[in-house]
């Protein structure tokens, strides 16, 4: 018998959500077969069976939050094979199940046979006190479903009286106290207020309504790590920014051109392809802008990885192209559009994720001039791209009207001087003036 456990399907990630059980309880499984779908810190990631066999218990449920390393499900040579729960680390997942199915069978006039099991056999489950009678005050008896409701209710759930076995809070109580309002009191807090007048008692919002009519959502694991990361980048990592407009004519004429002679492979390249490869081609010829900073030491990278960020529901991903600076337009193109649908789909994988060396952020197509990227750390920069502008300039001394493009390049200050980066974006935006240089 075999344990499965929370896998490490990113470098940043520290635990793991169960998003869907492919496979449910009983079923035959063979290697390489699609266990459970994972929500990391990055997106929605399959994880593989590594052996036959078949699944014979789910220690975790969808929607539960396992840290890395710890079981969530067995698997066995026969399905019919149980296995043993003692010393299991999940056994906190396990309890929830248990709890679950309290919550279903609530209306039940005793509470179910073995309630008191998880007790028994040491696992994490709150227990009554030994001389019985009910939980402490500040810990009472709850469901994990219970828990997750107040919170998205912002319910004290401490202040809610549990119709549950033994007192337990169950759904039910949640909601019931969620329509009441937040300001669900426990017994003794109203025996405290009997001699106040009954207007005061009633009061259950504040006097004050500021007029947003505003309600707490559901945030995703991927939405919590971004605000995290990025935190973290703009409070640890010294940015510094440099700007540049470049002139887009030569390269609008030049994808067309290379869209033409790629018209009978159905292969399109999109502008950002062009700028990602002049990107690539550029950090070739200025290696120090391929760098981190970590650990108080300069790593330099010899291979050149792009990431392209896009936008999907949950927040930002950024799929890694591998190589870019030995990649052909076409497969660029190709190996982008991929990426982009994996990362709509949640399909990304750890390595089409991971390994990035440098950035490009493109929010042109939304109208955006210009704006300022935050860096994705350990990569020391970033570059962000604006529409493309039709403006007045003078050229050989007359003023004409030609498509502009604004570029911004993010740096990071420990790992990359004014100089080099100011060097760095000098070089790309004469690779963009004369893109023939981006194939050369």
């Amino acid at each position: 018998m075999s344990e499965i456990h929370m896998p490490r399907l990113s470098d940043t990630m520290e635990e793991g959500v169960i998003s869907t059980w492919v496979k449910k309880v009983g079923d035959k499984v063979a290697s390489g077969d699609v266990l459970v779908e994972i929500e990391t810190d990055k997106a929605v990631m399959e994880y593989e069976a590594y052996e036959d066999g078949y699944l014979v218990k789910q220690n975790a449920s969808e929607g539960d939050t396992v840290p890395i390393g710890e079981v969530i499900g067995f698997i066995a040579d026969s399905p019919d094979a149980v296995p043993e729960d003692s010393g299991t680390p999940s056994a906190p997942a396990s309890e929830k199940k248990e709890d679950e199915a309290d919550e279903e069978k609530e209306s039940a006039e005793e509470a179910p046979e073995g309630e008191e099991k998880p007790a028994e056999s040491g696992s994490a489950a709150p227990s009554a006190p030994a001389g019985g009678g009910d939980a402490p005050a500040d810990r009472p008896r709850t469901s994990p479903l219970a828990r997750r409701l107040a919170k998205e209710y912002g319910l004290d759930i401490t202040k809610i009286k549990g119709s549950g076995p033994k007192g337990r809070i169950v759904r039910a109580d949640i909601e019931a106290a969620a329509k009441e309002g937040p300001a669900t009191e426990s017994a003794p807090a109203a025996e405290e207020k009997q001699d106040k007048p009954a207007a005061a008692k009633a009061q259950t919002a504040p006097s004050f309504d500021d007029g947003r009519d505003s309600e707490q959502v559901k945030t995703s694991n991927v939405r919590k790590v971004i605000a995290r990361r990025l935190t973290e980048s703009k409070q640890t990592v010294p940015h510094f920014y440099l700007r540049r407009a470049i002139d887009a004519e030569p390269l609008k004429a030049f994808r067309g051109q290379i869209n033409e002679q790629l018209s009978s492979t159905g292969v399109k390249v999109s502008f950002n392809d062009l700028i990602v490869k002049a990107c690539a081609t550029a950090l070739k010829l200025h290696p120090a802008v391929n760098t981190s900073w970590v650990d108080d030491n300069l790593v330099q990278h010899n291979r050149i990885n792009v990431g392209v960020a896009v936008a999907v529901d949950a927040g930002l991903v950024v799929p890694v192209l591998h190589d870019t600076d030995k990649a052909t337009l076409s497969e660029i193109s190709t190996n982008t559009r991929e990426l982009a649908g994996k990362a709509r789909d949640n399909k990304l994988k750890p390595q089409e994720m991971s390994g990035g060396t440098f950035s490009v952020s493109n929010l042109g197509m939304f109208g955006v001039d210009s704006f300022s990227a935050v860096i994705n750390p350990p990569e020391a920069a970033i570059l962000a791209v604006g529409a493309m502008r039709q403006e007045p300039v003078v050229v050989d001394g007359e003023v004409q009207v030609r498509n502009r493009i604004a570029l911004e390049l993010s740096v990071d200050h420990r790992a990359v001087d004014g100089a080099v980066g100011a060097a760095f974006l000098k070089e790309l935006a004469e690779i963009l003036e004369e893109p023939m240089r981006i194939i050369l």
